[in-house]
């Protein structure tokens, strides 16, 4: 995923990258039996996508107010036609939509942190949970652009939790069994 800036094919290796992650936190939730895990990843990709979807309707809904309101939705549109007024009605919606990006933002970022806090607990590999905590610091801080190098620092330092996970990790914790009943102990 940190591979996404590079340009042309960036997208495409950012949501391989993605996948892959999504993968291993699915492997790793059905190692350690807890589904929670994967969940929390799940409720943040949905937080995530119905976000942007919701900021890019906002923008567009505008947008196309702006062309059909000038008579630009027509065969032969030309935008220099559209008073300058009109484009800056443009700029409240644009507002609204990066404000609601930021808010999904953050809501997702709640959830990836719950889902690396319990991998760290699980596999008992700290650098998990304080890539969580740098990725919803990074969230917060989006809004004044330094968050996004925050979350950039939160991807490598995943890629440093993922590979200080040992070869063969401890086997998954269960809880022991019960304890037997009383009525089992005076038949025996």
């Amino acid at each position: 995923m940190v591979l996404a800036a590079i340009p042309t094919v960036g997208g495409l290796l950012g949501i391989v990258g993605f996948i892959l992650l999504l993968i291993a936190v699915k492997d790793i939730s059905d190692y350690v039996g807890d589904k929670s895990i994967f969940n929390n990843m799940l409720i943040s990709v949905g937080a995530a996508i119905v976000g942007l979807i919701v900021g890019v309707f906002v923008v567009l809904g505008s947008v196309i107010n702006v062309l059909v309101n000038n008579g630009m939705m027509g065969y032969n549109p030309s935008v220099s036609n559209i008073p300058q007024s009109q484009w800056m009605s443009l700029i409240g919606p644009a507002l609204a939509a990066f404000a609601i990006l930021w808010v999904a933002l953050i809501v997702s970022a709640v959830f990836v942190r719950r889902s690396y806090s319990s991998i760290a607990e699980k596999l008992n590999i700290g650098m998990f949970r304080t890539a969580g905590l740098i990725y919803i610091i990074g969230a917060a801080t989006a809004i004044i652009l330094i968050g996004f190098v925050l979350i950039l620092v939160a991807q490598i330092l995943l890629i440093i939790a993922f590979f200080s996970i040992p070869e063969n990790p401890p086997p998954a914790q269960t809880s022991p069994p019960p304890p037997p009943s009383s009525t089992t102990a005076s038949t025996i």
